[in-house]
């Protein structure tokens, strides 16, 4: 069996790596795990969530990305991610979509929801996805917009201060001048 090639990048996050892969983890959209009941149905998200010191999981296309616990060491870690995606990788369904509220569809938004994300497409996603993270609005309360980041950006020292402030310029911007972004 000749092992896949997978490359390791650093993110903004110090506790978050993405390992990038020669085929698709997902084929559509994107998911996050937080604990191994999460995953169900993916025995790839889930093997890689009783490794100990993987905090959470993101898959984006053929990106994986690892958010580790604090006191993990970093070598050991990929290691072991390395290893799970050597041996999950061939039974892993890159067609899987989670079965969750998260998954609903844009057609369904308010008008205002929809342009908030097209901004965010165009805008911010772009780099968070690069970073190995992203980004999820919660709800638009009033001027307040709820967030929840994703991947490498939900442990980030950064998304509570620069990200958080390029975003909400942005959203001021081209949407409304007084929204306020709040990570939740």
């Amino acid at each position: 069996m000749n092992e896949m090639k997978i490359r390791i990048q650093p993110t903004p996050n110090p506790n978050a790596w993405k390992f990038i892969l020669e085929q698709a983890v997902l084929n559509e959209g994107k998911a996050t795990f937080n604990h191994p009941d999460e995953a169900l149905g993916n025995i790839l998200a889930k093997d890689l969530l009783e490794i100990p010191s993987v905090k959470q999981v993101h898959f984006f296309q053929n990106v994986i990305t690892i958010t580790g616990r604090l006191d993990c060491e970093p070598d050991d870690l990929q290691k072991q991610v390395i290893s799970v995606i050597q041996t999950r990788m061939p039974v892993n369904n890159p067609n899987w979509t989670p079965q969750d509220a998260k998954s609903k569809k844009r057609e369904n938004l308010s008008p205002e929801l929809q342009k908030v994300e097209e901004i965010l497409d165009r805008t911010i996603r772009p780099g968070l996805q690069g970073d190995g993270g992203d980004i999820e609005i919660v709800q638009l309360d009033g001027k307040q917009l709820y967030i929840h980041y994703e991947g490498a950006c939900g442990t980030c020292p950064s998304a509570t201060s620069g990200t958080l402030m390029a975003i909400e310029g942005i959203l001021r911007e081209e949407f409304d001048p007084e929204v306020e972004v709040i990570p939740v």
